[in-house]
């Protein structure tokens, strides 16, 4: 099963807000021992946000979806998503009662309208202020609040999902090789890929500047066993051609 985000926001794409997002929600996820396979970012516009969210449904994967579930004139998710699977939107009992229970007699037709889903959705609590969001086909709507999205996807992947926990043989290691330059150990690097094909290998350069040295992060990701011996392999190599480097926490 693969996990992606869709990220949505006229805001991150301006810049004038900064995604926090996606790092959260690859940290939630390895705190789990899942990994995320994608990420998507995307404007408020409706017409290409409903193309976005079909093409996601069709995925069959399950997507943390950020942002854009409250009733102002710019926030469309609800609305897109309902277009694009072809459903009707509705007030959803279960969000209406959470809605009532919050704002009591302050209760207006503009607050009941952020209970308004596409039909079939089943809510996701709100423990901020009882707001729900909603999830449609393994997709799961969440505001663009951190205070709030976070705490909603915990409670996703830990009552949804907590049979995927940690129930995969996988991990990453890598090295940090000083005064290294990839070019140099290219070699190296498809030999580590050639002797151990089920693993992936990575590198990631560093480049000497505001007063750092240059460096690479040099690691393998795949299987427990696999990795610990691909790794062993390259610190005996690296520090046989006289490298210094040391382990990446």
């Amino acid at each position: 099963m693969a996990f992606g985000a869709l990220i949505i926001g006229d805001e991150i794409l301006s810049g004038r807000r900064q995604d926090r997002h996606l790092t959260q929600l690859i940290e939630l996820l390895s705190a789990r021992g899942l990994r995320l396979a994608w990420a998507r970012y995307a404007g408020d516009e409706p017409a290409r946000l409903t193309a976005t969210l079909r093409e996601t449904f069709a995925t069959g994967d399950v997507v943390f979806s950020f942002g854009g579930i409250g009733a102002t004139p710019d926030d469309h998710t609800r609305q897109c998503a309902a277009a694009a699977l072809g459903r009707e939107l509705a007030l959803h009992p279960e969000a209406e009662r959470e809605i009532r229970a919050q704002f009591g007699a302050d209760t207006t037709e503009h607050r009941l309208r952020m209970g308004v889903f596409p039909r079939g959705s089943e809510i996701i609590p709100n423990p901020y202020n009882r707001i729900p969001g909603f999830s449609l086909q393994d997709h799961f709507f969440v505001p663009g609040f951190p205070v709030m999205a976070w705490p909603m996807v915990e409670w996703v992947l830990d009552g949804h999902f907590a049979s995927l926990h940690n129930r995969d043989d996988y991990t990453e290691q890598a090295i940090v090789v000083w005064e290294a330059m990839e070019g140099r150990l290219v070699d190296l690097m498809e030999r580590i890929t050639a002797d151990f094909p089920a693993l992936t290998l990575f590198s990631l350069p560093s480049f000497a500047e505001a007063g750092r040295r240059r460096s690479l992060e040099l690691g393998v990701k795949g299987r427990r066993a696999d990795v610990a011996v691909a790794m062993d392999a390259i610190r005996m190599e690296i520090a046989r051609r006289g490298y210094e480097w040391q382990d990446k926490p």
